[in-house]
């Protein structure tokens, strides 16, 4: 499997292509699938706000254990040609800084750019703090935006698209591999540590 920031521009521009040309022409014309008046009413929901908390959490998470892993078992992987613990961990670094540049204006240092990001690094401590530089540089981003550039409209990605889109694909992306990361964790016996503290304090509740 070909990793580093050439298989990241493919798989990005693969979401693009489902998210910004399919899904914005069909969702934003809210009820006309049904058959129902498009819904013309303000939108409620702070996507600039929610983004950031949302980031921030998943910094948390993914620091918190990405250092309850133990160093030797960064190389591990679930299979031949999967990424390893410690490649999943640098390839959300990557993603964070360069998702973003989807955005007009915006762009991300030369290393995250080149193939071969996600094996440059071996060291368990280098990797833990360039993850969490990652996710400041990409909270850095979503904070630099006002409301309205959330709607800036970002023709190249889909006749659709705008910067809002962009910001999605950033928070969702590492949503998904926070889920790859806890199963890499649990795989190797290690709870997450926030899951760790919920059972301390309550047995019954504490889920991942």
């Amino acid at each position: 499997m070909k990793k580093g920031w050439v298989s990241l521009v493919i798989g990005m521009a693969a979401i693009c292509v489902m998210l910004l040309t399919a899904a914005p022409a069909t969702l934003r014309a809210q009820g006309a699938i049904a058959g129902a008046p498009a819904d013309k009413t303000a939108p409620a929901y702070d996507m600039k706000g929610q983004a950031i908390v949302d980031l921030q959490q998943m910094q948390g998470k993914y620091v918190a254990l990405a250092e309850a892993i133990p160093a030797d078992k960064y190389s591990w992987r679930p299979a031949p040609g999967v990424r390893s613990v410690g490649e999943l961990f640098l390839h959300v670094t990557a993603a964070n800084h360069n998702i973003p540049t989807m955005m007009t204006g915006t762009t991300a240092p030369e290393e995250f750019k080149k193939d071969g990001y996600e094996k440059s690094i071996a060291d368990k401590a280098k990797i833990v703090d360039a993850l969490k530089e990652s996710f400041a540089a990409a909270i850095a981003n979503v904070q630099a935006m006002s409301n309205a550039d959330f709607a800036k409209a970002e023709k190249k990605l889909g006749p659709d698209a705008n910067d809002g889109d962009v910001i999605y694909i950033l928070v969702t992306h590492a949503h998904e591999h926070l889920g790859q990361a806890i199963s890499y964790a649990r795989s190797n016996g290690v709870a997450p540590p926030w899951t760790a503290a919920a059972l301390k304090k309550d047995p019954k509740k504490a889920q991942d």
